[in-house]
């Protein structure tokens, strides 16, 4: 008598379920061959048209669709504006002022250079059109002495570097504050538009 467990060793579950379709599909007539289900691989069809409809969308809308999310912003620290680093004693252009002197409200000459306040239009004080634009000039032109020496200040650029007459065009700022913006707070200057306005 065979010792059991010489020979073949007994077959494995999955064996004999293979084993029990094939005599079944005999049985049947069928010739088929077992096979084992395929798994598929990579995305499904739902899948993928969720991803494809997903894409078009966010491409729709743009790059901004982030920033009309509520989520929470981590700020860093706050950057402070640049230090001002200019300086000097202004006296007035026309009394002997020095080299860096105020010739009016809105141009004054600093380190061998004119500068046109670019911001601001103020009063004519040679030859002004009335003598109500006269003292309003004058006004402005010791106002504006007395703003620039108030501590250091920035020149920074605007739309364009040089005006027709070849003045520097620069908006005079102090702490990142416009001293034009003061000017014309205290009714000594207006706004440059562009062109000049009567102040008669």
């Amino acid at each position: 008598m065979a010792r059991q467990g010489q020979g073949r060793p007994a077959p494995s579950r999955r064996e004999r379920v293979e084993q029990a379709w094939r005599a079944e599909a005999r049985r049947a007539g069928n010739v088929a061959r077992f096979q084992r289900p395929r798994q598929r691989k990579g995305l499904s069809g739902p899948a993928l048209v969720y991803i494809i409809c997903l894409g078009l969308l966010l491409g729709w809308y743009g790059p901004g669709w982030v920033d009309r999310i509520d989520l929470p912003r981590i700020d860093g620290p706050a950057q402070s504006a640049p230090a001002d680093s200019l300086s000097a004693d202004f006296g007035l252009c026309h009394s002997g002022g020095g080299t860096d002197c105020v010739v009016d409200g809105d141009t004054f000459w600093f380190r061998g250079d004119k500068y046109r306040i670019a911001d601001i239009d103020t009063p004519e004080t040679h030859g002004p059109r009335c003598a109500i634009e006269g003292a309003l000039g004058a006004r402005a032109t010791r106002r504006l002495q007395m703003l620039m020496n108030e501590g250091p200040f920035s020149l920074e650029s605007g739309d364009r570097e040089t005006d027709r007459y070849g003045r520097n065009l620069r908006v005079v700022t102090r702490e990142g504050q416009s001293i034009g913006d003061r000017l014309v707070a205290e009714g000594l200057a207006r706004r440059w538009d562009g062109s000049r306005h009567p102040w008669c």
